[in-house]
Parts: structure tokens; C-alpha cells; sequence
């Protein structure tokens, strides 16, 4: 089949996005690739969505829509995913919009490398070596890989990380990934964000993680995963209940205190016995100090005094880049520290 008559599938799932709803669906009306569907999926809009929707379906015979009761946007994706057509599919969120090229792109990709999955977004495919997870908006996926694992879907109920639980089991499952750093979708900052307002309730995701924990520990016993696999299923722990979790929200002192044991038992019990001594130097400064720590305290008296050395030690770099004379050397050294930051 010629490339441009392969079907790619756009998903949407809508939830009162009335004020940037029109500028996601043109993005994808305007592709530069014509052999699209979009799939518009409402999940329960109290706003003027239903009605933008249907301007739109009334106009074009390739955009589909459903409704469906408010249940969330794992089950908005789900719901999508289920009617897709297409070779190839993307979610797209209902307040972003994608580059021109984005999706033609994609696909070029895709077939070139015969791949799975393709990781879209420089700020993800530099971690090319050890991709881990991805949120949707850096996922481009085959529809028969999916369909190959049709128990793998976005967990419903589950937010934040739903993404991340989705794709981290999708890439274990795979060595078929191409990358995309070129991709270029255009993530729009509001207040009124979901991982925004989710993020700000530190009580309901603390009492999801434990959900997440579990879900990991089907998929890597029913898989038999957990020898061949522990550096990728560790790199998650650190990124997601560590990196985005611990560190970054602003948990109280018991939580912090509830969330330093849960993921460190979890870690001695299901990760640390497969870990080969050369990839646990791959696992960060700080998470490894967190692994060894006596508890929660000790382990942010440490990392202040970290963070503080690190932060020093980067803008000393940074000075010294602005000397370089050659604009080209200068680019490559920044893309060099920022790497070396994310390391640390």
C-alpha cells in the first residue's frame, strides 16, 4: 500500500474544552496528509462542546463523533480506540493542536522503521536509550500492535499517570521504536489544565499510586518481566512516584512520609533483586540515595544540599558556554549539559 493511502486515526476525547476545541480540530483538518478520520469522543461536556463538535460533522464525512457519560479521559481514549479504522493512531487533547507536518511525518517514520511505536518530541527522544513512558502527545502508535494486546488500554479511573501506565507496558513489549524529535505539538498552558487541578489534590493521587503499583505488578508477572525488564520497570518508579511525585508535589510530612515507604518496599521487593549492578549506575543520584535512605528526612536533608550543588555546578557551565565564539559549538555544548542535568 503507497504511504498516502494508509489510514491514520486522530482521537480526541472532549471534556468542556468549548474555548479551544475549534483550534485542535483545525490542526488536524489542516494536515498536509488528507487520508485521515478524527474521532471526536465527548465525555460528559456541560459546555458548548457538543455543539462545536457537530458544526463539524455536519461539514466533513471523515470526522466521527460519540458521547458518552462523564467516566474520564482513560475511558474517553478508550472509547475511541475502540472505533478506530485506521493503520495508525494519535491522541491529540481537545485544548492542543499539532504542527502542519506532524502526522505525514509520523507515518513516513513509522513505515521507513516498520515500527510499533514512534516517540514524537525532542524533549522525549533524547532519552532515546531508555524511553520508559510517554504521554499521549508523544505516542504514535500501530494499530496492530494494539490490537495484539487488546488488554492494554489507558487504566480507567486512573489520573494522573493513566498515560504513562499505558505506553511504559506498550514499550516493554516492543523493540520496534522509532523517534520523532521534530515533531512539533503545541501544548496549550491554562488554569484549568486536568494535570494542573490534579496535581494540586495531593491526597487523591497519594491514594492512586498504590493503584499503580499493581497494575505494574500484573502486567510484569503475567509478561514474566521482571528479570529481563527491571531497568525499564526501575526508570519508571523513578520517573513517575519519584521524580513527579515525591519531589515535585507538595506533599505534607505523613504523606511524604507513606509515599518514601511505599515506593521504597516496592522497589526491594519487585525491582532491586533482577537489577544488574551496571544499570543501577543508570538510575539517578538522588533516586539511588533515596533507595539506601534511613527515611523520608534523611533523604530530603539530602537532596536540598544536592540540589543546591547541582544548580551551581550548571550555571558555572552555562557561563562558560557564552564564551565559546561559534554559535554551532555553543548549541552543542547546551544540549550536552541539559543531558548531563537530567542525568543527575
Amino acid at each position: 500500500m503507497q504511504s498516502d493511502q494508509i489510514l491514520i486515526s486522530v482521537i480526541i476525547p472532549i471534556y468542556n474544552q468549548e474555548l479551544y476545541l475549534e483550534d485542535a480540530i483545525q490542526s488536524v483538518l489542516s494536515q498536509d496528509y488528507g487520508f485521515l478520520e478524527l474521532i471526536l469522543v465527548n465525555d460528559g461536556s456541560t459546555d458548548k462542546s457538543r455543539e462545536i463538535c457537530y458544526k463539524y460533522i455536519e461539514q466533513y464525512d471523515h470526522i466521527r463523533y460519540y458521547e458518552q457519560t462523564n467516566r474520564g479521559v482513560s475511558a474517553a481514549r478508550n472509547s475511541g480506540l475502540s472505533e478506530v479504522n485506521g493503520s495508525y493512531v494519535f491522541f491529540l487533547d481537545g485544548d492542543d493542536r499539532i504542527d502542519r507536518k506532524f502526522l505525514k511525518e509520523a507515518l513516513r517514520i513509522a513505515e521507513k522503521n516498520k515500527s510499533d511505536f514512534v516517540a514524537i518530541g525532542e524533549d522525549y527522544c533524547f532519552r532515546s536509550k531508555h524511553i520508559m513512558a510517554l504521554p499521549t502527545c508523544a505516542m504514535f502508535l500501530k494499530m496492530e500492535f494494539l490490537r495484539s494486546h487488546p488488554d492494554i488500554r489507558f487504566p480507567n479511573g486512573i489520573q494522573p499517570c493513566e498515560d504513562g501506565l499505558f505506553s511504559h507496558q506498550l514499550l516493554a513489549l516492543t523493540n520496534q521504536v522509532a523517534l520523532y524529535p521534530e515533531g512539533m505539538y503545541h501544548y496549550r498552558q491554562h488554569d484549568d489544565q486536568n494535570h494542573i487541578l490534579i496535581n494540586k489534590n495531593t491526597t487523591k493521587v497519594l491514594a492512586q499510586i498504590p493503584e499503580w503499583l499493581e497494575i505494574l505488578k500484573g502486567f510484569y508477572l503475567k509478561n514474566s518481566l521482571y528479570k529481563s525488564h527491571a531497568l525499564h520497570l526501575a526508570l519508571f518508579i523513578e520517573h513517575e512516584p519519584f521524580e513527579l511525585r515525591y519531589i515535585r508535589m507538595p506533599f505534607e510530612d505523613p504523606q511524604k512520609s507513606f509515599l518514601f515507604s511505599l515506593i521504597k518496599t516496592f522497589m526491594q521487593q519487585h525491582v532491586m533483586p533482577f537489577l544488574c549492578d551496571n544499570e543501577l549506575t543508570e538510575l539517578s543520584i538522588p533516586f539511588r540515595f533515596f533507595l539506601t535512605a534511613d527515611d523520608h528526612k534523611h533523604f530530603d536533608e539530602f537532596y536540598v544540599n544536592y540540589q543546591c550543588k547541582k544548580t551551581k555546578k550548571i550555571k558555572m557551565q552555562l557561563f562558560f558556554i557564552k564564551l565559546i565564539p561559534i554559535s554551532k559549538w555553543r548549541r552543542e555544548f547546551r544540549k550536552k549539559v541539559r543531558k548531563n542535568y537530567n542525568k543527575l
